[in-house]
């Protein structure tokens, strides 16, 4: 075929993100230990992206040796090399999954301090809240598992608060957005911004929800994975809120 080289080149970008999708998608559900083996999937996945890429290669090497690499190829070949840059998603996503993994395996060391103004425009500082326990909740209102945690969230929040439970939910959306998701999601407990300080720490998200659990002394504790019932944060949340109200020093 004349554009053959051309036509492999112009749909390898669109043909990269499908075989993305399905190959991760078909892994996942093959997986028994999804939280364990992601960099596995993630890689596979990644691989994937560039067989497009390949095959116009190959169609470009096969045109060239029979004298019939034309400038339609030429701007085939060009259009997948570009397609190779969207394996930098998959590969910033690994590496921020990466970190996040590390930040919530921490356990007994200082959380980092954050400051920042909620929807309603007050300050919320994790400072003051020595003394308390803490539950920092990264979401998003296009997660899904987001909007089913939420309302458990906001009820344990209301059940436990009198006992010395504070919850935070961070969202790098606007306020504007997060004000209309909670007009279908009402939740009692704020819903902060990140246009104050707050830390990478809390930013580096590649999977959400993400939870960050927070003792009194204001040390890190771990988490239960989203994979794990909400049950097992209840009753990390009632373990820690036993523990002495009154901050070591």
């Amino acid at each position: 075929m004349k554009y053959r080289t051309l036509i492999w080149g112009v749909i390898s970008p669109v043909l990269a993100f499908l075989l993305y999708g399905l190959v991760y998608e078909f892994l996942t559900r093959r997986s028994s230990a999804p939280e364990k083996d992601w960099l596995f999937r993630l890689s596979v996945s990644s691989l994937a992206m560039s067989v497009p890429f390949l095959v116009t290669l190959w169609s470009a090497v096969s045109d060239r040796h029979k004298n019939k690499f034309s400038t339609s190829g030429k701007i085939g070949l060009c259009v997948a090399v570009l397609s190779l840059g969207l394996l930098a998603k998959p590969i910033s996503d690994g590496y921020l999954r990466s970190k996040q993994e590390k930040n919530q395996s921490l356990q007994g060391v200082p959380a980092p301090l954050f400051a920042t103004i909620d929807t309603n425009g007050t300050m919320q500082r994790l400072a003051e809240h020595k003394g308390q326990v803490v539950i920092v909740n990264i979401w998003a209102t296009w997660c899904g598992p987001c909007r089913t945690e939420m309302p458990l969230l906001d009820q344990l929040y209301r059940d436990r608060k009198d006992r010395g439970l504070v919850v935070f939910g961070i969202s790098d959306q606007s306020v504007a957005t997060q004000r209309k998701f909670l007009e279908k999601v009402p939740v009692a407990y704020p819903l902060l911004t990140v246009d104050g300080d707050v830390p990478s720490f809390y930013r580096d998200i590649a999977r959400y929800p993400a939870t960050f659990l927070i003792d009194r002394q204001g040390r890190l504790q771990p988490a239960p994975n989203p994979e794990q019932s909400f049950n097992e944060l209840v009753s990390s949340v009632d373990s820690l809120l036993r523990s002495d109200s009154v901050p070591r020093t």
